[in-house]
């Protein structure tokens, strides 16, 4: 593979068969599919009449966005549809480039396009260009001297910019499956030119399994590790022990700074307010075990206490509240205790958002109506000037009444009877419905 005088930048090769990775390239590389027969996964992209399959086959390719997790086959993917089409081909890398880098790539695949040949520009990592970087991209890709490829961990609709987004199509690809990684595996095992067959190794079937989902879809993990695995297996076999030395303790799909930390944590809030405490606990657990910060978590939680459950158990807020300042006494690693008695508590908690509902609707009554007058009869009247102009007059002290209760309206006179506050008919807002009709039977007697 040729490479240019900016090391580390961007590579090159012509579409076509390249020279084959170095015997001391990780697995993982020298298993790169090379074909679209070889390639595994995305068959919602790739399969039989699939749309992707279909650009190529009909040499109908436009600007791409791959959005995918890592180690799905987004890279790999690119160099299959280069060779396939039989494209020059820029491999390009978002962190180490700027603008001068771009105008050079472009010049070179203006020279290209001028002999007749399509070049694919393949943007690793499109996500971290900045906007004047990405701005650069727009007027090449419009006129067509580079069929694109951006490939991103990241979600596009908020990393890349929207004119650049308009001209291309987005591709979403998935995590792959346990069961295309178990085949992947068997491949590199069997596979005597760029695999492991050489050393004709087997591999349990509790390994192969653990490996498969301990990989967490992510084809470049698993073989690499297969490879580590391979170096200490014993009388040619990998056994299960054999893979769990390997792969250690895989950090969890999980960028606390990245679409997957709001997946998660929503995950969680939503199953919450579910009711389905194992959920509630399966996603704590998998933020905990990603190195979440705890606080965070016990603030959404206490947003949940008001917003999901409310009166409807008003102890829940007490209690989210309570764990947090618990936890900030305790720490990790009893903390989680802590933090799993609360989230089986509002897990499991009646809900209502009739709090929730009713701020919204009052905020969206002012936003429409103003700041409308305050009735006289509940105004502050500190001064005698106040008095004399009826600040105050014919206010009715709630405790002079019989039950502690006078009926008197407090909202201004154009919201008179409005109701913004409609407790739900369980949990302690029973109780509550029960109290304000009980309330308004007493006003209508008064009235007789």
């Amino acid at each position: 593979m040729k490479q240019n005088n900016t090391p580390g930048l961007w590579d090159r090769d012509q579409g076509e068969s390249t020279a084959a990775p170095s015997a001391n390239a990780p697995l993982a590389e020298r298993m790169r599919p090379r074909t679209l027969t070889e390639f595994t996964g995305q068959e919602h992209l790739v399969g039989e009449d699939r749309i992707l399959r279909r650009m190529i086959e009909t040499d109908t390719l436009s600007s791409l966005i791959f959005w995918g997790p890592p180690g799905c086959g987004k890279t790999t993917l690119a160099h299959v549809i280069a060779r396939e089409t039989r494209a020059h081909f820029i491999f390009f890398s978002a962190i180490l480039s700027g603008i001068k880098e771009i105008r050079e790539i472009f010049r070179e695949a203006e020279g290209v396009a001028s002999r007749g040949r399509r070049t694919i520009l393949f943007v690793d990592e499109i996500h971290r260009f900045n906007k004047s970087q990405q701005d650069a991209f727009l007027p090449y890709v419009e006129k067509g001297v580079v069929t694109m490829i951006g490939a991103t961990t990241e979600n596009p609709s908020f990393e890349v910019i929207a004119p650049l987004l308009s001209r291309c199509r987005v591709l979403t690809l998935k995590q792959l499956e346990p069961s295309t990684i178990a085949g992947l595996i068997g491949q590199a095992l069997a596979d005597r030119e760029r695999g492991l067959g050489e050393l004709g190794l087997d591999i349990s079937e509790e390994g192969l399994d653990f490996l498969s989902r301990q990989a967490g879809g992510d084809a470049r993990v698993a073989l690499n590790t297969l490879e580590v695995a391979a170096g200490l297996a014993r009388e040619r076999l990998i056994s299960l022990e054999t893979v769990q030395e390997a792969l250690q303790k895989k950090a969890l799909l999980y960028d606390k700074r990245g679409e997957e930390h709001y997946n998660v944590i929503s995950a969680f809030i939503k199953s919450m307010r579910a009711s389905d405490p194992d959920a509630a606990l399966y996603w704590l657990a998998r933020m905990l075990e990603a190195g979440e910060d705890p606080v965070f978590i016990l603030r959404r939680m206490i947003i949940l206490a008001s917003e999901d459950i409310g009166n409807a158990d008003p102890r829940a807020l007490q209690l989210a509240v309570s764990a947090l300042q618990a936890f900030q006494v305790i720490g990790m690693p009893e903390g989680r205790i802590i933090m799993a008695q609360a989230v089986t508590y509002l897990a499991t908690a009646p809900k209502s958002n009739a709090s929730y509902l009713g701020i919204d609707a009052t905020l969206a009554e002012v936003r429409k109506s103003g700041g409308l007058g305050v009735p006289m009869h509940i105004r502050n009247a500190p001064t005698t000037l106040m008095k004399d102009l009826g600040y105050g007059k014919g206010y009715q002290y709630a405790h002079d009444y019989a039950e502690g209760y006078a009926g008197q309206p407090c909202l201004p006179d154009e919201l008179a009877g409005r109701t913004f506050y409609e407790p739900k008919g369980y949990g302690y807002e029973k109780s509550i419905v029960e109290r304000m009709e009980w309330l308004k039977r007493i006003k209508e007697e008064r009235k007789k």
